[in-house]
């Protein structure tokens, strides 16, 4: 049996379009299940119903790929779950037909090959963007990562310690703060001076230790 599932992001777009087209490829629409949410939401009961009434030997019918997952790669997982549980995956539109209905079919096998390759890619592009902008915001000097909430009289009183010389051992045990929030926001200590020579930031030869003979 052909199982038609269709999906708009929101509710104020039309499903028509892709209800019509499923019924002209023969799904009937008693059998046609819906949705009105964004692919971005877990929450989908059309999806869910479809999946459940679905048996061994049966066909999920959509107008797009995009219809079934976030991103290509859940796609793909989605049709090798469903093709495990003998239920195949056939698009209507998209320029690459799949069906993994069909395994004897050399064309079919090769739309799901190009499909995991560009899952794969999808993935790549995914971790590159995300790594370059990492070092772009390192660069610009933004704390990367989730934002800490540390209490400011707490800080106040670790910059005192370390100020003091205490260890930063001995400060996470006074102020409770952890090890790696305060890495994070206590200020570098000041470079110690290793030559004779005038520090970078004193401004001038008189900021310096004058080496004398």
């Amino acid at each position: 049996m052909d199982i038609g599932y269709a999906r708009v992001s929101t509710a104020k777009q039309d499903l028509e379009r892709q209800v019509e087209a499923l019924v002209e490829a023969g799904v009937a629409r008693e059998r046609i299940y819906l949705d009105k949410k964004s692919g971005a939401t877990t929450d989908r009961p059309g999806l869910r119903a479809a999946l459940a009434y679905a048996r061994p030997g049966d066909v999920i019918v959509v107008h797009t790929l995009d219809r079934l997952g976030r991103t290509v790669r859940d796609t793909l997982n989605l049709i090798h779950e469903l093709t495990d549980a003998g239920v195949g995956v056939r698009n209507l539109a998209d320029p690459i037909r799949v069906d993994s209905s069909r395994p004897e079919d050399p064309m079919a096998q090769l739309a799901v090959v190009l499909l995991a390759l560009f899952a794969q890619m999808e993935r790549t592009y995914t971790v590159e963007r995300a790594a370059h902008a990492r070092s772009v915001a390192a660069a610009k000097g933004r704390r990367i990562g989730r934002p800490t909430v540390v209490d400011p009289d707490k800080l106040a009183y670790a910059v005192h310690l370390r100020e003091g010389g205490h260890t930063i051992a001995d400060i996470v045990a006074k102020t409770g703060i952890a090890r790696t929030s305060l890495y994070r926001h206590l200020p570098p200590r000041p470079s110690e001076q290793i030559t004779a020579g005038p520090r970078p930031d004193a401004g001038g030869p008189e900021g310096g230790v004058q080496a004398t003979s």
